[in-house]
């Protein structure tokens, strides 16, 4: 089933348990995938790749929020964006463990044959299409950074 389907079903679902926190959540998922199926050039058509693109920004945006209510002593708000990544996180493929994360960037160094952090731009161009969806950039980013060094 596609990931926009899911979302829809799940949203029903949880109008059903009067789930405030998933609703919310979900009502956004589904507006940004409304949003990017009536893009221009979209053809009305969703890929699951792009999809997952949108959930990881969402996820992304949600933590910064928490981040910048807990620097604000609101930790109430914190917890409601928090709430919501959760929720959207479960509709993103599982996540690389750091052991996993080395190893692919390894490879990643010995395809490219990179030795220094010079050529940094080359393994993360090919590490951030290759681990798309199964790390954060940032991640990503960080363990080239000191595998390079």
């Amino acid at each position: 089933m596609a990931l926009f389907d899911q979302v829809n079903d799940d949203i029903k679902k949880a109008m059903l348990a009067r789930d405030k926190v998933s609703l919310e959540a979900l009502r956004g998922i589904k507006k940004e995938f409304l949003e990017a199926k009536t893009a221009k050039g979209a053809n009305d058509q969703l890929s699951d790749e792009t999809a997952i693109k949108i959930l990881q920004k969402m996820v992304k945006q949600r933590k910064e929020s928490a981040a910048i209510f807990t620097e604000q002593n609101r930790p109430e708000l914190a917890e409601g964006e928090l709430a919501e990544a959760a929720v959207i996180e479960k509709y993103l493929p599982a996540q690389m463990s750091d052991e996993e994360l080395t190893a692919a960037i390894k490879e990643i160094i010995a395809e490219v044959g990179a030795t220094s952090a010079k050529e940094m731009g080359k393994v993360m161009g090919v590490a951030s299409k290759k681990l798309a969806g199964k790390a954060e950039g940032k991640a990503i980013s960080d363990k080239v950074k000191s595998l390079l060094a």
